[in-house]
């Protein structure tokens, strides 16, 4: 009896021998969001670590009193010794598989240490490429502690789910790692990432809450940081992208300017082609877009919008180029066009990856349209 009792402890012994190593996971923390600084020659860290518990797997914390985030902060002479630091007044080890967004401050990009940070951080077996990347030259901490309005669940938050809301406005693609990758790999070694800004016009019948929200973009390269491009100065920038499904266009009915309607363009092609004379090129560009309009007021003309839709998409566009190379950024990426089409003639015209660009680089630029009214005409349903 006795030798039957120890084969049977031997064999449940072996059975749980493999659960010895496993982590609880009320034993770990989450980090979720990282900013990352620079000041004072050192860097500086910012980690959001989320409360699942709080979350669960509805979209609203099961109590709106509970805290959903915290946010630590540590700084060292590198990313490394920083996180080391932060280590340090930790109680429970770090996990890092759910991270979900980094943002780096200006001046982090400006000091030209980005990389530093980026050649670890996909060497580490637990992060992703698909990790979500912005900047902003709003302070980290404040970033990185604003909640959902309604006090959705963080993890639903413009930064860490930005392609929900990109459905809806599409002014500003999102970026992740891979592309950040892949793009500061090709001609022109140029990458526009994502402007974080804070804003307080929302408000509860308590208080004013501030959320945030993308207003342009940082254009970076492998070596540092070239400019930011924001506001009515990159609208411009989703006519050139075949990805936009929704963005705003506000074009005037009349020649006295008091007559506006604003649309939704959603891009259906792109085609940008390099023409190659001598030692210089240029580039026409075709677009076929789609434009639905919102509420109006009067009969208009289908022709009317086209014509009006048509010169404002290519001011748009050209106002961004231009701002672009006030930065000395090729905001278009219209050297690749070149390098895809033409390797010969990139690789006989380009320096540092680049071809040289002016205001005249963009020769023509051709916009077909389809207007959708939302209605059978293009008459107004109420008529005084």
């Amino acid at each position: 009896m006795n030798k039957k009792i120890l084969i049977v402890l031997i064999m449940l012994i072996t059975l749980i021998s493999g659960c010895w190593d496993t982590k609880e996971p009320e034993r770990m923390l989450y980090i979720y969001g990282v900013g990352v600084g620079y000041k004072d020659g050192k860097i500086e860290i910012y980690t959001q670590i989320i409360d699942f518990a709080n979350i669960a797997k509805s979209e609203q914390p099961p109590n709106p009193n509970n805290i959903q985030a915290e946010v630590g902060h540590s700084s060292g002479k590198t990313e490394q010794e920083a996180f080391y630091n932060l280590y340090k007044s930790m109680d429970e080890e770090l996990y890092w598989g759910h991270l979900a967004y980094i943002v780096f401050s200006e001046d982090l990009l400006k000091s030209g240490k980005m990389d530093s940070f980026i050649n670890p951080f996909i060497r580490f077996l637990n992060t992703r490429y698909l990790t979500w990347v912005y900047s902003t030259n709003e302070p980290l901490k404040e970033v990185m502690l604003v909640t959902p309005i309604l006090n959705k669940a963080i993890s639903l938050s413009k930064l860490s789910d930005p392609l929900n809301s990109f459905r809806q406005d599409s002014t500003i693609e999102p970026l992740n790692v891979r592309q950040l990758i892949l793009k500061l790999d090709e001609p022109s070694y140029e990458v526009a990432i994502p402007s974080v800004s804070l804003l307080h016009n929302w408000e509860t019948e308590k208080e004013k809450n501030m959320i945030t929200t993308l207003n342009g973009v940082s254009v970076v390269t492998p070596k540092g940081f070239k400019g930011n491009i924001s506001g009515d100065k990159a609208k411009g920038l989703p006519w050139m992208d075949k990805k936009t499904k929704r963005a705003e266009l506000s074009i005037m009915l009349d020649s006295e300017g008091k007559r506006y309607i604003t649309g939704n363009g959603k891009v259906d092609a792109v085609k940008v082609t390099p023409i190659v004379k001598n030692n210089s090129v240029s580039f026409d560009v075709n677009i076929k877009m789609e434009v639905e309009l919102g509420g109006f007021q009067g009969s208009i003309k289908e022709k009317t919008v086209k014509k009006e839709v048509e010169k404002e998409v290519k001011k748009e566009i050209r106002d961004t180029f231009k701002e672009g190379l006030s930065i000395d950024a090729d905001v278009y990426n219209l050297s690749e066009y070149l390098y895809r089409k033409d390797p010969k003639a990139w690789k006989k015209l380009q320096k540092n990856g680049k071809v040289e660009l002016n205001e005249n680089s963009i020769r023509n630029i051709k916009v077909d349209i389809l207007v959708n009214s939302g209605r059978k005409n293009f008459k107004e349903t109420l008529r005084r």
